[in-house]
């Protein structure tokens, strides 16, 4: 009875599927070891003929386990299921990578509408000092002009009214004048007053300051707009216009007591009021210092009006430099992403190339060598039993020829695979 037919024996009672595999598995046994020794007593148990037969044995064991469709099926099934995973994983990451790819486009569409706010915000910075009324600033056009135009005018009036007033002062309180010196106006009165002592030398370079104080209280109380506060400015100019006539008469009674002829004769303000220098005193300081104060309260208006405008100006300073750190996070982001997405198709390459050795696997034939080594076993067992029992030579022969088969047989089981630590591992053969 053939191989074949003898495999496909099933027993005329019914068995549970294990039996009918072990009593498979045990016909099967038996029938390599007799082929076994049939093939030995063919070939007078020659090992080099063993090796050629081990190998039709083998090719005989794989066309077997070819037409085992069902245990074929069941050893590739770990690999179908090994291999739809993979397939699911592949999904999986195409998805991971649309998702980071969708990802990118946005972050790289925000930055580009990121890039557009900063340079409308640098435009803005541009137009602001030029149109503050179109970007809601309320502020006057052209204020930085006109601040510096101001200040411009502003320094040399200072300059003026500290030299005037130091001058009159010196004059009105310190000098002695002579029919030699009878001017009132003395440029150089601080180094004069220097050499008259330290009280006189405070009292002109401070003095001034009096005058500059009161100009900025014109400042102080013509910005606040209320009828207290415009009291209290006419008080100022009074007490700057009080100060300076006191100054004026000081002087001018100075110059009068110089030339006066008569003793019992006395200086009042009706006097000094005929007298040119007393007017031209007080015009040159109180006009001088009505001018300082208002232009002073103008520079101020405007410096403020200037301030809105760099207030402005720094707020989009500081939304750009907002702009510009979520710019540079949004490409760290970008960055990593690319970076995972790069990640990402190493492992779709990975899984693919697993994908085609497993379908290889699939495509192929399963080999069970652990079995195989079973199987073969028993064809060398045939093998040598002939040797051992009917072959008519001398024992150390049968010896020899018995060690020589055995290598022939492990050379074999190497050629096809099968290892001690390969014994729970299948090899495969395309068809």
């Amino acid at each position: 009875m053939g191989f074949k037919n003898l495999i496909q024996l099933k027993p005329k009672e019914p068995l549970s599927k294990t039996n009918d595999e072990e009593v498979s598995q045990e016909v099967r046994k038996r029938t390599y070891h007799e082929t076994g020794f049939r093939h030995s007593s063919r070939n007078m148990g020659n090992s080099q003929t063993l090796g050629i037969c081990l190998d039709a044995v083998y090719a005989k064991f794989e066309n077997e386990e070819k037409e085992l469709n069902h245990k074929q099926e069941e050893l590739k099934r770990p690999y179908f299921q090994e291999q739809r995973a993979k397939e699911s994983e592949i999904k999986g990451f195409q998805v991971a990578i649309d998702n980071a790819n969708e990802n990118i486009k946005q972050k790289e569409d925000k930055n580009q509408d990121i890039k557009d706010s900063i340079k409308e915000l640098r435009f803005e910075m541009t137009d602001l000092p030029l149109n503050p009324e179109v970007y809601g600033v309320p502020a006057k056009k052209g204020a930085s002009a006109k601040f510096w135009i101001g200040l411009i005018v502003l320094i040399p009036i200072t300059v003026y009214l500290f030299m005037f007033y130091a001058s009159v002062v010196y004059s009105a309180m310190e000098k002695q004048f002579t029919y030699d010196d009878l001017r009132w106006y003395v440029p150089n009165a601080i180094l004069l007053a220097a050499e008259d002592g330290f009280q006189a030398l405070a009292t002109v370079i401070f003095a001034p300051f009096i005058f500059i104080g009161l100009g900025y209280l014109i400042h102080m109380f013509y910005q606040k707009k209320k009828l207290i506060s415009y009291f209290k400015l006419a008080g100022v100019v009074l007490a700057t216009l009080a100060f300076d006539v006191l100054l004026a008469f000081f002087v001018e009674k100075k110059l009068w007591e110089l030339n006066v002829v008569d003793e019992n004769a006395s200086f009042g303000f009706s006097e000094a009021m005929q007298s040119q220098e007393f007017w031209l005193i007080i015009f040159l300081g109180f006009i001088a210092y009505l001018i300082w104060g208002f232009i002073f309260d103008f520079v101020m208006e405007e410096n403020k009006e200037k301030d809105k405008v760099k207030n402005a100006i720094r707020k989009r300073y500081e939304q750009i430099e907002i702009h510009q750190e979520q710019i540079h996070d949004n490409t760290v982001k970008i960055d990593e992403l690319k970076s995972l997405i790069r990640t990402i198709k190493e492992k779709i390459s990975a899984a693919n190339g697993r994908i085609q050795e497993l379908q290889s696997i699939i495509d192929g034939t399963i080999i069970p060598t652990a079995e195989y080594k079973l199987y073969a076993s028993e064809y060398l067992q045939g093998w040598l039993t002939f040797i051992g029992e009917q072959l008519p030579i001398a024992k150390s022969e049968k010896d020899n020829l018995i060690t020589a088969c055995i290598d022939v047989n492990k050379l074999h089981l190497d050629a096809v695979g099968v290892r001690k630590d390969y014994q729970n591992t299948v090899f495969t053969k395309t068809l």
